[in-house]
């Protein structure tokens, strides 16, 4: 396996295509965006800086790293000749559906299709190609090129082959894989979603603020970061997103998402990438400001 596209230049996208470039596979990363191709071979490049920066990546190697990618805005010319695609579009069931039938259509008979969403059922986005025996999860952590573990997930028709080469591809990366089963939220967020929507509601109550809640999951339960902190940089919007999913999934009242959580999307506060949530971010400053909505008067 030497041919990887990536569908989707954001976050994830470009970490998945810098992760997969840097341990020597040719990376076609495909975007209807050519400015957001743009922009993500420059985030590419900078990380790869900080790597360097670290003593773990040579010049030479960012060279290679970045002469591994290509990008482009067609679908069709993106994967003609993968072995594996690692679809990282927006967590939306309908986008994705379309993306997969259009992979399907133009990928070779033989490629993989991977997912790396972080709650849509692998089995529903299989069913709508015509190789459900060849579509797998592959849920990478953000920051993709420094987090260990991928979440490996197995839909009803995922067959034993395309789960072992997906294993072992993760490994050539580097990473821990784990192979999960098919249901809602997976084992990440199925853990992660409800703690985060918990830590909201008690925000939410009144039980304590901002700052009190994130110290005494850091301090108390050895968090490097506390739950609100991780859902600003999550993205709001991605959470919700994520509860929903299990909400609809299980039928379960727990999976309710905050009413708080559903008023601060609405008025696009989203958390680090539109520069406020439970915090407030500043370009260049790493301190960490609670923001003004929730500052104690």
């Amino acid at each position: 396996m030497k041919n990887i596209s990536v569908i989707g230049s954001g976050t994830m996208g470009n970490g998945i295509a810098h992760t997969f470039a840097q341990f020597g596979y040719k990376v076609n990363l495909v975007d209807i965006n050519q400015d957001a191709l743009d922009k993500a071979i420059t985030t590419i490049s900078k990380n790869l800086d900080r790597q360097i920066g670290k003593g773990t990546l040579t010049e030479a190697q960012k060279s290679d790293a970045l002469n591994n990618i290509e990008t482009y805005t067609s679908i069709s010319k993106g994967v003609i000749a993968a072995d594996l695609i690692v679809e990282a579009a927006t967590e939306n069931v309908e986008l994705k559906l379309k993306i997969f039938k259009d992979l399907d259509t133009h990928a070779p008979a033989d490629a993989i299709l991977a997912s790396n969403t972080s709650s849509i059922s692998i089995t529903q986005i299989a069913a709508v190609t015509n190789r459900g025996d060849k579509v797998i999860g592959m849920h990478f952590m953000n920051p993709v090129p420094v987090m260990k573990l991928v979440e490996v997930i197995r839909g009803y028709q995922t067959s034993d082959e395309t789960t072992k080469t997906i294993m072992s591809l993760s490994e050539s990366l580097q990473k821990t894989p784990v192979e999960v089963n098919d249901y809602p939220g997976f084992v990440a967020n199925r853990i992660l979603m409800p703690m985060i929507n918990e830590a909201i509601y008690t925000l939410y109550e009144g039980v304590a603020g901002v700052y009190e809640i994130d110290t005494v999951m850091k301090l108390g339960m050895a968090h490097p970061m506390g739950p609100l902190q991780l859902a600003d940089f999550i993205g709001l919007d991605v959470c919700l997103a994520i509860l929903k999913v299990l909400h609809d999934g299980f039928g379960n009242p727990k999976y309710a998402p905050c009413p708080l959580l559903v008023n601060m999307i609405a008025a696009g506060k989203k958390g680090v990438k539109t520069g406020e949530g439970f915090y407030q971010y500043t370009a260049g400053s790493k301190e960490l400001v609670v923001a003004n909505k929730f500052k104690k008067s």
